[in-house]
């Protein structure tokens, strides 16, 4: 923890982090309960438990959490450990069923996380001792957070600025049309930090940036005349469909911008062509662009006329990273007709494998003896935004720890 502690005093701003950030255990058992088991963190799409019985399973940091359905349309969110001896209690990504049932000793609990039964146990034993421990929701326009903290941070402020962009997509009006999970040998944060910024894109996501503008600003100094003129025009068909596009005032913690392709593109595909004929909700405009959005500790999303792509990112251990991408069309759009599962998917599965390879040798060239913490170029601003959370999150953890 000392150690910690010099490496946070010593952190230069605008610079990458020292290389224990990225491969000590250590830290990593901090970065648990200082950041997963503190904030906000986005597990799933509403639409993936639509019916009562319906629930999926999430890992938070460390935790597992269930939620589910309930009979009256409300979502349920549980630790997914049972109170007898701590076992996983839905053991599967998803599934339906109208009791939660712990497969060790049969412990059941109804849809309330209630204690309903428990054989063999002794005449003191109290079951309403012994429901299943809530968690902290947050319903989004049909995206679900959860807190396990029990001091959850203000939810407020996220979704005041940021639902006026993404409710017109409607989240909960779609259907999961494909989903996928990668493990990247790398630090999750370096894995973030891959995201957050575009200085790579040029040389080494041509699929992607058939349609998506590396500028992360409408103003951008970097910018060229095509999408300087680009901007007015867009910016003109957005108000006129009442659709919000300036950057959201998020600090550190979340962005999110509207911002138009590019190469007349109509969407994030190989050619930039639809990748779903039917339109998120009741949109009737193909040429939207498309209204980014990320959250911290590691959540990046992007909305566009046609579908949504959610993503999110899982510390596995020091040096491995799980990224979760899902791919959201709408609920009645017909696979083979409306959409092709490849079409749909290609540039972004194609994104995430370039992208796996270059955080795993960023995360190998941070073990060097020669490595030391980078400036991060102008274009970067937004990995100085994670990083000062970051720092910010681990700093106030440990003040609170003395």
């Amino acid at each position: 923890m000392d150690h910690l502690k010099a490496m946070l005093k010593r952190r230069k701003v605008g610079h990458s982090l020292e290389g224990d950030f990225y491969h000590s255990q250590a830290v990593l058992d901090i970065e648990y309960k200082a950041i997963f088991e503190k904030e906000w963190v986005f597990v799933g799409n509403s639409s993936e438990i639509s019916n009562p019985g319906d629930y999926i399973t999430a890992m938070v940091g460390r935790n597992s959490v269930i939620l589910l359905r309930k009979k009256n349309g409300e979502i349920g969110a549980y630790l997914n450990s049972c109170r007898h001896r701590g076992s996983l209690i839905c053991l599967e990504k998803k599934g339906h069923s109208n009791r939660l049932v712990c497969p060790y000793h049969q412990w059941t609990h109804d849809e309330n996380g209630a204690l309903i039964h428990a054989g063999e146990m002794p005449s003191t034993f109290d079951p309403v001792k012994h429901s299943l421990k809530t968690v902290n929701l947050q319903n989004m326009s049909g995206m679900l957070y959860v807190c396990v903290s029990d001091n959850p941070p203000d939810f407020e402020n996220f979704k005041s600025q940021v639902e006026p962009y993404i409710g017109p997509h409607q989240p909960y009006r779609c259907k999961i049309a494909h989903e996928e999970s990668i493990v990247e040998e790398a630090n999750w944060k370096l894995v973030v930090e891959n995201n957050r910024e575009c200085y790579h894109c040029a040389s080494s996501h041509p699929e992607l940036t058939f349609s998506l503008t590396a500028f992360a600003m409408p103003d951008d100094p970097r910018a060229d005349d095509f999408f300087t003129e680009l901007m007015p025009k867009m910016v003109e068909k957005w108000e006129k469909l009442d659709l919000p596009h300036k950057p959201v005032l998020g600090g550190d913690k979340f962005r999110c911008i509207r911002l138009p392709f590019i190469n007349n593109a109509l969407s994030m595909t190989m050619d930039g062509s639809l990748a779903c004929r039917k339109l998120l909700g009741d949109l009737e405009e193909k040429n939207l662009g498309s209204a980014r959005m990320f959250h911290v500790p590691g959540n990046w999303n992007h909305f566009c006329s046609d579908y949504i792509l959610h993503a999110n990112v899982t510390p596995l251990s020091p040096e491995r990273t799980q990224l979760t991408t899902k791919w959201l069309v709408h609920e009645d759009a017909i696979e083979g007709w409306d959409y092709d599962i490849e079409h749909l998917t290609r540039v972004w599965q194609t994104t995430n494998e370039q992208d796996c390879t270059l955080a795993s040798n960023n995360h190998l060239g941070t073990q060097s003896i020669g490595y030391e913490p980078g400036t991060y170029a102008e274009s970067e601003f937004m990995l100085t935004d994670f990083t000062n959370w970051y720092a910010a999150m681990m700093e106030k953890y440990l003040s609170e720890e003395v």
